[in-house]
Formats: C-alpha cells, sequence, structure tokens
C-alpha cells in the first residue's frame, strides 16, 4: 500500500494467531479434560489496538512480519478487510506467531505462545516514511530497536508515543526514554524501579523518564495514572466476564482514541476502561470491539468495581470520573 498515506495512529509491534480453548474445569497437572470448542482468531498486541482504533474511524497503519503460512492470510484478510493499511514484511517458508489461550470459567486467561526467530524485526527493516506519517505512534516494545528507531523518528517529527509494555526487554530504559504516554501492565513499574508501592514507582518512572504520563492498568482494580502533578484513578467497569483476552490491548486503543480526540486525562481512561470491559464479554483478543455508543454508554449507566485497598485511602486525591 502507499506508503506516504497520512495515518492517525501507525503501530509497530506483535501480532498473533490466537487459538483459544474454554474450559468449564481449568486443568490440573496430570489431569485429562475434556473440552468442547476451539476458536481461531488474529490477535496481537499492537496489532489488535490497531484493529479498534479502525473500527472506531482511525485511520491507521500497521507495520510487522508475518510468516507465509494459512494464519499470515488470516491476517491479511481481515487487515484488508477494516481498510487498515499495511506494512507487512513476508518471511518465506516461516510459521507466524501463534498463541494458544486457555481460557477458564472466569474469563481469565493463560497465554501459551510460539515464534520463529526470523519474525523479529530489526530496526533496520523500518523506513521512516511508515511512522512520521501519523498522529501517534504506539510500541509494544518486543522488538526493542526497532520501536526504540520508530519512536526516535516520532519524537523528531513532534509526533507523540505510547508504550504497551509488560517485560523487561533487553534496551527497554532506552526505549522508554522515547515514550510520552508509558500504560504497563500492574507489576512492571514495581519491577523496573525496584520499588513495590506501585504509586511511588509510577511516580518514579515519570521522573526519571520524563513521560507525560506513566499508568498502569490493574484488571478488575481498574488503571491508575500519574501525569506529574496529580494520580488519576479510572475503576473497573463490572461486566460477565468470558474472556480476558485482549482486554490490555483495547485499553491502550481507547486510551489512544481519547488522546487523539482532545479528551481530558479522566474520560481517557474511563473511555478505555469500558472498551476494555466490553471486549471482555465476547470470545477473542477483538470479539468484543463494541461501536463508540455502546462504550459511552456503560461509561454512562455501569456499575464500576470498588477501589482496591492499596488505592483506596488516597481516593479522594484521584480525579475520579
Amino acid at each position: 500500500m502507499t506508503q506516504s498515506l497520512q495515518v492517525d495512529l501507525v503501530g509497530v509491534g506483535l501480532n498473533a494467531t490466537d487459538t483459544v480453548i474454554p474450559f468449564d474445569t481449568y486443568p490440573q497437572r496430570g489431569s485429562k479434560v475434556e473440552f468442547s470448542s476451539v476458536t481461531i482468531l488474529p490477535g496481537g498486541q499492537v496489532a489488535t489496538t490497531v484493529v479498534a482504533c479502525q473500527n472506531w474511524g482511525l485511520k491507521t497503519r500497521y507495520v510487522g512480519k508475518l510468516g507465509d503460512d494459512s494464519a499470515a492470510t488470516l491476517h491479511r484478510k481481515e487487515f484488508d478487510r477494516l481498510g487498515v493499511d499495511t506494512q507487512l514484511i513476508t518471511v518465506p517458508d516461516c510459521s507466524s506467531r501463534q498463541s494458544l489461550i486457555l481460557v477458564d470459567a472466569q474469563g481469565e486467561r493463560t497465554v501459551l505462545w510460539r515464534k520463529d526467530e526470523r519474525l523479529d524485526m530489526p530496526a533496520a527493516e523500518l523506513k521512516r516514511e511508515w511512522i512520521v506519517n501519523a498522529r501517534a505512534l504506539h510500541v509494544d516494545g518486543y522488538d526493542t530497536a526497532a520501536a526504540t528507531l520508530a519512536a526516535t523518528w516520532a519524537r523528531e517529527a513532534g509526533i507523540p508515543v505510547i508504550a504497551d509494555l509488560d517485560e523487561l526487554y533487553p534496551g527497554v530504559e532506552q526505549l522508554i526514554e522515547k515514550v510520552d504516554y508509558l500504560i504497563v501492565s500492574r507489576d512492571f513499574p514495581s519491577r523496573l524501579m525496584h520499588e513495590p508501592d506501585l504509586e511511588t514507582a509510577l511516580r518514579r518512572m515519570q521522573h526519571r523518564f520524563g513521560s507525560v504520563l506513566t499508568a498502569a492498568t490493574l484488571g478488575p482494580d481498574g488503571a491508575l495514572a500519574w501525569d506529574g502533578k496529580q494520580f488519576h484513578f479510572s475503576p473497573a467497569f463490572q461486566v460477565p466476564v468470558v474472556d480476558t483476552t485482549g482486554a490490555g490491548d483495547i485499553f491502550h486503543a481507547g486510551f489512544i482514541y481519547g488522546l487523539l480526540q482532545g479528551w481530558p486525562l479522566p474520560r481517557q481512561l474511563d473511555y478505555a476502561g469500558a472498551a476494555a470491559a466490553l471486549n471482555c464479554m465476547s470470545v477473542g483478543a477483538r470479539g468484543g470491539i463494541q461501536k463508540p455508543e455502546a462504550i459511552e454508554k456503560l461509561m454512562a449507566t455501569g456499575s464500576r468495581y470498588p477501589a482496591p485497598t492499596y488505592i483506596s485511602s488516597y481516593q479522594s486525591s484521584y480525579a475520579a470520573s
């Protein structure tokens, strides 16, 4: 597709083909457990975030690598169906990244994954024009050198960088220095900063790396963000959970969508949380992507989980919605 096409969001990061297997009773070691269904769906951190934003009316581009198998065909067809601009590098005689996702009766997932090393993306394979013709860049940090180069180009072009990080990849600190909106998994701040208290770790991350925002997604505990001046806490929405796969990816999509609309931070966090909650009501990383109207309705009328004890004593100082 045309490399110079202007888009709202460009994503550089992982895709995966998810094989989702639900269980009424989660397997114990040495057991034999019957399962009744298997669903094969496209997923992956950045690819899913990009697809959600495209569903909500943004123009998007995805940059990534695929094998030359049926899984790659699945991804290409889905990107084409939605109108996502793609820069896909094909690795011949290679299987695309695959995830086996086991989902328990409460909807919590366990992910088993494998990826051929040839699917790793070195920085040299990126092109600057793929990155700078956008209003925002989203990365997951797996291919850390490529993500860092993309973030460097984005910074030079005045494009905000959003990151979804859950692992301490080699070189991740150099990447974080280029990230404006750092939204990470629950335990990432404490592991990175060697600080057990989440609030303190988020403060230190923001101070050390100069991010506009540091935040952590906390599952049913909601999301907590530090903007350099105050904390913002968004309680999670109570919904019947079928599958939590992709919840964090959709949260990031909702945050980016709100950022590009120019919304205030509390509204961004609420929209992101509501979008993620609705996605958990269906199978797969993208199975429950709802229209903005449905997300807004949940924001206005949905019930929330109470604040967890480790932040509830500070809740009066948070800009909760």
